[in-house]
């Protein structure tokens, strides 16, 4: 196996801010979440995709969206990036989904001016009408590192400052 990145924290600062803005709760509060945040990891040394666990419990009703400031960042080679996918036995109980169907976290975006915070949309696309009940600390979605190619004349060398929608191509004039 190629060893190629690393999870860690975003600092406390960055997660009580990103936390804070996304939910009605205290800086006290999102402290308290941001200490028991865990790192993502493999569940069997068989499994190719790391674990991503909930930070603080949530209940998502049948055709509800959350937004999550999961509290990581990721530092890996460049080559490679991580794809984020819901966790399969989520989507399959409960149709889970993430609202960008696959998330892609760049190699660059460790660099990023919020730290290359990781956050996951989640929607209960549940057709049974089915309530999924999270506990802080359950595994709701999944990373993959996959290495990737550039085109023979590929020549970019602009650099990413943000999140979403921060690298759209423009075209050559």
């Amino acid at each position: 196996m190629l060893r190629i990145a690393s999870f860690a924290k975003v600092s406390p600062e960055q997660f009580i801010k990103d936390w804070t803005d996304t939910f009605d709760q205290t800086a006290c509060q999102a402290e308290e979440i941001y200490s028991r945040i865990l790192l993502p990891r493999r569940g069997t040394s068989g499994s190719a995709g790391y674990d991503f666990f909930a930070p603080a419990p949530f209940t998502i009703q049948p055709g509800q969206t959350v937004k999550i400031p999961t509290g990581i960042r990721v530092r890996m080679e460049e080559g490679w990036v991580l794809a984020c996918f819901p966790r399969s036995g989520l989507g399959f109980k409960y149709r889970l989904q993430l609202d960008n169907t696959v998330g892609i976290i760049d190699s660059d975006y460790w660099q990023s001016d919020n730290e290359g915070h990781i956050f996951c949309k989640l929607t209960n696309d549940s057709k049974q009408g089915k309530t999924l009940e999270l506990e802080a600390g359950t595994g709701f979605m999944q990373g993959i590192f996959l290495p990737f190619g550039i085109t023979l004349d590929d020549s970019v060398s602009d650099r990413r400052n943000g999140g979403f929608g921060s690298t759209s191509a423009k075209s050559a004039k």
